[in-house]
């Protein structure tokens, strides 16, 4: 590189060229009289060339709608010259399945290279001699270094300190000796956990649900009550759920969790168990929004509209309510009206 800094490019596998019949992901860098050429964006933009004749299975009848300069795709691998460099491709026999593995992988490398190219600057080093010494050997050895990022978020020593590197050194006599070392230096080591962590360490998902639950029955306050205690009882160590007022008779069941599955099923069971409950006592339940995941934006939206309908709780004169009805909702509030829609 200029300036004599490290060279920071390099494929992300340690094959220099893809194998046939493998998809790999490509991105469109200009269309000829012949064909597409690509860059293979897996091993460092190296280029490959797509023939119109394998752009589609079907007539073509516009170039444009297969395959545009700049869209990153998956295609199949039909040839590979290593001595000339020249690598064949086709779009038209990649299958559905190819793309969502080959997908899957990418994503997955394009987050490992990230991270080494972050730690190879960092130290002032080549990023093909960090793969060298520890990627490379991480993906032999888990089938994918992502899979082994994962661990090093929890256990790092158990993935990193086992990992050797081979140099070869000058004797006393002047003959050539193979030595093996740590493949982890201290300074590289605390570099690429702070990075790992900083990256793949999951985040709690939020997950919300909105019902609309009313009982008219004798003792109706203290039949919600207990709907809200079976719900909040569906709850796990994991994945708690909280169930919250917003205004008569409109209510949000909440979790927070590291699994999607896990929350959205959670949710629906406490609603099933509040809805059971409700019901017993002639009570009615309505899911006014099913369980989703839900965004920082959309929590904060949320908690400002709740603010809005507390304040003007609070403006009202002569409230006909009293204060448990206010505190467990027994139906008087216009939901349709409330403001709550995002």
């Amino acid at each position: 590189m200029a300036g004599g800094g490290p060279n920071l490019e390099c494929r992300m596998y340690e094959s220099r060229y893809p194998e046939v019949d493998m998809a790999v992901m490509i991105q469109v860098k200009n269309i000829a009289d012949m064909g597409a050429y690509v860059s293979l964006l897996e091993y460092n933009n190296i280029e490959g060339m797509i023939l119109f004749s394998e752009l589609s299975r079907r007539r073509i009848r516009s170039v444009n709608s297969l395959i545009r300069v700049g869209r990153t795709e998956p295609v199949m691998v039909l040839r590979v010259d290593k001595e000339k460099g020249y690598i064949d491709l086709s779009k038209r026999r990649v299958s559905e399945e190819d793309i969502a593995q080959c997908e899957e992988r990418y994503n997955k490398s394009k987050l490992v290279h990230s991270i080494m190219r972050h730690v190879a600057e960092t130290m002032n080093m080549d990023l093909e001699d960090l793969y060298i010494r520890i990627g490379w050997p991480l993906y032999r050895k888990y089938g994918h270094a992502f899979e082994a990022f994962k661990v090093i978020v929890n256990d790092p020593d158990t993935i990193l300190d086992p990992l050797t590197y081979e140099v070869k050194e000058t004797g006393p006599d002047g003959q050539e000796v193979t030595k093996v070392i740590p493949a982890v230096t201290p300074e590289i080591k605390v570099s690429l956990i702070k990075n790992i962590r900083r990256r793949m360490t999951p985040q709690p998902l939020k997950i919300r649900a909105d019902i609309e639950m009313k009982c008219f029955h004798f003792d109706g306050v203290l039949h919600i009550k207990e709907a809200m205690r079976k719900a909040e009882a569906s709850g796990t160590e994991d994945c708690p759920v909280k169930i919250k007022l917003v205004a008569p008779p409109l209510y949000v069941l909440t979790t927070q969790t590291l699994d999607k599955e896990q929350g959205l099923a959670t949710l629906h069971k406490a609603i099933e168990a509040c809805t059971k409950e409700i019901e017993h006592h002639k009570g009615k339940l309505v899911v006014k929004e099913a369980p989703r995941t839900v965004s920082e934006r959309d929590d904060k939206l949320f908690l400002e509209q709740l603010e809005s309908l507390r304040r003007g709780n609070l403006e009202k004169s002569g409230d006909e309510n009293s204060e448990d009805e206010d505190e467990t909702g027994m139906g008087d509030a216009d939901i349709d009206n409330a403001g709550l829609n995002e």
